[in-house]
Order: structure tokens, then sequence, then C-alpha cells
């Protein structure tokens, strides 16, 4: 299992400080913008509340309001060097002036949408190609929510209904960015009942930990650790173990039956070990330590 650099991956829907739903209100942690993932990613950067981070639009339609919304919410945080990378065609990815600014930045993140339009405007760019030369600094950071999250992993689900994902062939992937191997992100994972989901990938191929994320929810990857950050929960499914599977014996459309899947769940401060597949939770006193 290979990662690229400092990595924050994010189920999405993450606090931004301006959320009031239910949801928010039962899992966020007191002032929850000071404590949460953005506020993380922040303190895990280059240069803290210095650091150049640059918001990568491409992946919305909305570019200028989804950018706009995370400026804001950064600078709440006393980020005072964040913009807008606002890329919508693919040679953009070539231009000079956008290269500069990646190269410039200590933190780019991805922000939601479509992880098909940053496969297909950024994949194979001198651009993609930057980033992955980045990765190398182990102080600069990629985070990704939603969309963003999705794309970072090297094979990528875009397609597939959470009602049909456990009849074979229902679910769609694609390359994504590759920035880890043999792992699999899905987001809004609790929220659109997705788990289906990951089984069909990870009986397919037991070698890949399928992961869903909760929205405002993250992972911290570097080396081969897995932080998990927000106040969510992260499921990871690992079909190492599986005994027997029907997977290659029915039609598509047909429903698939496995033997002695292992499922994991990690709450913030877990951690997991990519190398040796070792959960390690965290108790509240194990973090006063």
């Amino acid at each position: 299992m290979t990662v690229r650099g400092k990595l924050v991956i994010i189920g999405g829907a993450e606090d931004k400080g301006d959320t009031h739903d239910d949801l928010a209100k039962k899992t966020a942690d007191k002032d929850a913008t000071q404590t949460g993932i953005l506020q993380r990613i922040i303190l895990e950067s280059r240069r803290k509340e210095r650091s150049r981070i640059e918001v990568l639009t491409t992946a919305s339609t909305i570019p200028k309001e989804i950018g706009g919304d995370y400026i804001e919410a950064f600078k709440k945080l006393k980020a005072k060097n964040v913009d807008i990378l606002m890329i919508e065609e693919r040679e953009q990815a070539e231009d000079e002036t956008f290269l500069k600014r990646l190269n410039e930045a200590d933190v780019l993140f991805v922000t939601g949408g479509d992880q098909l339009r940053l496969t297909s405007i950024l994949g194979g760019t001198r651009f993609y190609d930057l980033l992955l030369e980045k990765l190398k600094d182990p102080k600069f950071m990629y985070a990704g929510t939603s969309a963003g999250a999705a794309v970072a992993s090297e094979n990528m689900i875009f397609q597939g209904s959470s009602s049909d994902a456990l009849l074979k062939g229902e679910i769609r992937t694609t390359s994504g960015f590759g920035l880890v191997s043999d792992i699999v992100f899905d987001t809004h994972f609790i929220q659109r009942g997705r788990i289906g989901r990951l089984f069909q990938i990870v009986v397919s191929n037991p070698n890949i930990l399928g992961i869903g994320l909760e929205e405002n929810t993250g992972l911290l990857i570097q080396g081969s650790k897995m932080e998990a950050i927000g106040p969510g929960m992260t499921i990871l499914v690992d079909g190492r173990t599986i005994k027997k599977s029907n997977y290659m014996d029915i039609i598509e459309g047909t429903p698939i039956s496995m033997d002695n899947l292992t499922v994991h769940v990690m709450s913030k401060t877990d951690v997991y070990d990519l190398k040796n597949h070792v959960l390690t939770i965290k108790t509240p006193e194990d973090c006063k330590l």
C-alpha cells in the first residue's frame, strides 16, 4: 500500500461554522470550527495560519459560491493566505499562472462536486503531474472533501445506487488520482446508506480496503498511519478475510453473497495501521497522555 504525501480525506459537509442542521448540533464539538477538520488542516500545514491554501473548485458547477464559502470558513480560523483556484477547462490546467500557484501552495484543498470532472479535466495535465511532484514533500498537504476525497484513491467509485449496491455490476469505478493505492474511498457514507457499495468493491478485489466516511468526518493519512478526525464515524471494510463468495459464479444484476467479511469502525483519534492492518482505539484517557 502506497500513500503519496500528507492527505486529509473528508466525507463531505464538514463544519464551516455556518451550519445549523440537526446532525451538526448532535455531533459537533463545542465551538466546532475551532476543533474541527478545517482547523486541523491549518494546524497540520507547513506554516499554520500563514500557510498558502489554494481551494480547487474544479469538481463544482458553482465554483465561485463554493470557493467563497471555504475562503470565509478558513478566514474565521485566522488563515491569512487563502484563494480560489478555479480551473474549469483542461487548457487552464496547463497554464503557467495556475502551475505557479500550485507550486507555491502549502495546501491544496479540493472541494466536492463531480469526481469525474476532476479526472477528466486534470488527468494527464501538467497540473496533475506537478501535484504528484509536490506530494513528495512531506510538509505539503492534499485535502479533499466529497468528490475531492473520492478522487484521491487509485480506484474511484463514480456511479451506483445504494439500493442496488449488492447486485453484481451495479457499482461503476474508474481510475482516480492514485494518491493512495489499494484503497477506495466513499463519502456521505452513513447519510446515503452506501455500505453495500464498498461490499461490492471489496468482494471483487479483496486486496482493496474500502473506507466509508460519514459527513463532517475525516482521516489524516501520512505514511502507514491513518488517524480519524472530526466528530463522526469512519467504516473500514476489509476483504482479506473473505472465505467464500459467489461473485464469479453469478451473472450481472444478481445478488452477491460473501462469507467472513471484516468491518471496523473508527471514531475521533483512533488510528489504523495501513501496513499491518491493525486498529488502535484511543480512549479519552489515552488522548490526555
